[in-house]
């Protein structure tokens, strides 16, 4: 799928200091990527805290990045979970006309075995009506996706298209790149292993940075695209103290905080997670300030 080739970002939900979401800044969250020159967006991600809201407020963050969008990049929307009924019942009953594809989540939780993965993924493949991204996140699920299943799943389904793989692991990424079919995308789920994936045959990454740097980051991986190395690493080491620091304290505290630095959203975050603390919040506020040009 050409469209989901080069730097998909996983949108931030913007709170208010009350905790309500902030449409506006949402808005102008969603107009600044898109400015940037991001090839697409990915709503309702884990970077969304989709965990933390109400089902209402999930209706409203789809139907806001929809309406800013306004048809002008390909939407990814995050369906995923552990209880894989309730994921099929979704994928039957929702209105996926605005999305060129899913972005499903290996089950967190229960720990499943790699049949158990593999069966709950065969359960959406087999429901959803548009294609679907796997997503293998082992460091938040507590069990990874063997590139074993990986390929088995894109193999037996057509509408299996790509894997956000962030398990931090270049050999298992270049195992998928290597042995899955010939289409198949292999995204990267984790920014500081974007280049260095893409520069392996893979298609790209859904980024987190890519929504505070988009021109920058989205640039990036276009140079690695076009195996334009040195300059592609150029950008990559200019931004890589950023990347460090926007997951020292959690995603998506860190990114929140440079959000707050460009003046487009403010850093609240809801509970469990926290703000990050003002050591960070002023290392990442100079970090933008010596980035502006």
């Amino acid at each position: 799928m050409q469209s989901l080739i080069g730097t998909g970002v996983a949108l931030v939900t913007p709170f208010k200091k009350d905790f309500s979401v902030d449409i506006e800044a949402l808005q102008r969250i969603v107009n600044f990527s898109i400015d940037g020159g991001v090839e697409y967006l990915v709503v309702m991600g884990t970077t969304a805290e989709n965990a933390t809201l109400t089902s209402e407020e999930k209706e409203l963050v789809i139907k806001t990045v929809i309406d800013v969008n306004k048809g002008r990049l390909p939407l990814v929307l995050g369906v995923g979970g552990n209880n894989t009924m309730q994921i099929v019942e979704e994928l039957k009953t929702r209105d996926f006309s605005a999305f060129e594809a899913i972005l499903s989540v290996s089950p967190y939780y229960n720990k499943p075995t790699q049949e158990g993965i593999y069966q709950h993924f065969k359960a959406i493949a087999e429901a959803s009506p548009i294609p679907v991204i796997l997503y293998n996140v082992p460091g938040r699920t507590s069990s990874n996706m063997l590139p074993s299943t990986v390929i088995r799943l894109a193999n037996d389904f057509e509408n299996v298209v790509a894997i956000k793989e962030a398990a931090g692991d270049m050999a298992q990424a270049m195992q998928i790149i290597k042995n899955a079919p010939k289409d198949f995308l292999v995204i990267s789920g984790d920014d500081m292993l974007a280049l260095p994936i893409v520069l392996a045959g893979g298609a790209g990454v859904i980024s987190v940075i890519g929504q505070g740097f988009p021109k920058e980051f989205s640039e990036m991986i276009r140079l690695g695209l076009n195996k334009k190395v040195a300059d592609a690493f150029k950008t990559h080491y200019f931004l890589s103290d950023s990347i460090d620091m926007i997951f020292e304290q959690g995603n998506p505290a860190g990114i929140k905080q440079i959000f707050q630095a460009l003046g487009i959203a403010d850093n609240t975050v809801r509970l469990p997670l926290v703000s990050v603390d003002d050591s960070l919040a002023e290392r990442l506020n100079e970090f933008v300030k010596n980035s502006i040009k």
